[in-house]
């Protein structure tokens, strides 16, 4: 069924509908960017015109990384303007998972399906690998990064794209291993029913090594080897993006408010939650390698906690609200999606996102506490209304 939408008495039917019709294109950029005007149109009564005739798309399985680079900034691909999905926008490296290349897929009825597993891991690997350059894989044996000649890797890179070469089994050739074991689960998100197009997206953190030697009093688990040879993030010759750049998240959070960057609601939605644990250094300097490591633990302490942790929360985008006096959708992430209704999954109860919706992609982009909303809306005359 598709996702219930609350409808606070201040707003109309018709408006109910356009909201219905795009919140689900706010999170995933698939949606014609006319589908808003279609919603007004007096031609589309005969079926709500975000909701697919017959049955819901069966989401495809994709993974997305969040790479954490030496200095604990985040890599951002700039994706071309004729992209089906996200177009224009800065995203995680990622993709869609290809049973060939990753392995074996769960099946559609699966509950598998949409938990972290090594297909996933691989997939997500691969088209890091794929986007940026970037190979996420261990000499065998070793905790050190496979270190591969420039012109090796980008041959690799473009064969592996275009499915002539099967990237564990060249890894395997250079006398190494994908990192699988390296990538922290962080979050899932199933694309809401009423879109054409879905997917069940596994999002993982990945922590580059440090590359400075660590104190003795801050040695752990972490990666800290400080002779990994790190690949400079590439685009993929426009293919899909046209640039990549790591940069502190708080910068990316900063150029989104300003208009200078496109970024989607769960890109912008895990930048915010992990500002505040890589922030750089007060005054402009460059962290020591003690406040890197610091910072990481700070970030695996988070992740891991929660009811349920991030490592386990999953997150179905449901269209709330539109802001009084602000005109902006108000977006809950507590769902976990159709497929796991019934299930003990779910996402954020706390916090929802803000954002509007124009030709030019999501602007305003904002993460509020859910109950702040709601406070401010009631004492504005607003009301949440019955579902």
């Amino acid at each position: 069924m598709p996702a219930v939408i609350l409808r606070p008495r201040h707003i109309s039917r018709n408006q109910l509908r356009q909201l219905h019709a795009t919140h689900a294109t706010l999170y995933w950029g698939t949606v014609p960017l006319n589908l808003q005007a279609r919603a007004m149109s007096s031609t589309t009564k005969s079926r709500k015109p975000s909701q697919p005739a017959g049955p819901p798309a069966i989401p495809r399985p994709s993974a997305s990384i969040l790479l954490i680079s030496p200095t604990n900034q985040i890599l951002l691909l700039h994706r071309v303007q004729t992209s089906s999905s996200f177009p224009s926008a800065h995203v995680f490296p990622g993709g869609n998972l290809s049973a060939e290349q990753d392995g074996e897929i769960p099946s559609e009825t699966s509950a598998q399906r949409h938990q972290d597993s090594t297909v996933y891991r691989v997939g997500a690997i691969r088209e890091c690998f794929e986007e940026s350059g970037i190979l996420l894989a261990k000499q065998a044996g070793q905790d050190k990064l496979l270190e591969v000649g420039d012109e090796e890797r980008d041959r690799a890179r473009r064969a592996v794209h275009a499915g002539k070469t099967k990237i564990r089994e060249w890894v395997a050739e250079k006398g190494g291993i994908l990192d699988t074991d390296g990538l922290i689960p962080f979050t899932r998100w199933i694309t809401p029913a009423n879109l054409l197009k879905r997917f069940t997206t596994q999002m993982y953190i990945y922590f580059l090594p440090l590359r400075e030697a660590l104190s003795g009093a801050c040695s752990n688990a972490l990666p800290t080897d400080s002779e990994a040879m790190i690949a400079h993030p590439t685009s993929d010759g426009g293919i899909e993006h046209t640039t990549a750049r790591f940069l502190p998240p708080s910068k990316w959070l900063d150029m989104s408010r300003a208009g200078e960057v496109i970024l989607f609601p769960p890109q912008f939605f895990l930048l915010y939650l992990l500002a505040p644990f890589l922030s750089p250094e007060q005054g402009g300097g460059s962290p020591s390698t003690d406040e890197l490591v610091r910072q990481r633990q700070r970030v695996v302490e988070f992740v891991t906690s929660g009811d349920p942790p991030w490592t386990e929360k999953c997150m179905s985008p449901t269209g709330l609200m539109w802001k009084r006096g602000d005109g902006r959708a108000v977006l809950g992430l507590d769902k976990p999606g159709m497929e796991l209704e019934g299930s003990k999954r779910r996402g954020d109860r706390e916090r929802v996102v803000l954002v509007e919706f124009g030709k030019g992609g999501p602007r305003r982009v904002e993460v509020a506490w859910r109950a702040d909303v709601f406070r401010e809306e009631r004492s504005e005359g607003g009301g949440r209304g019955k579902l």
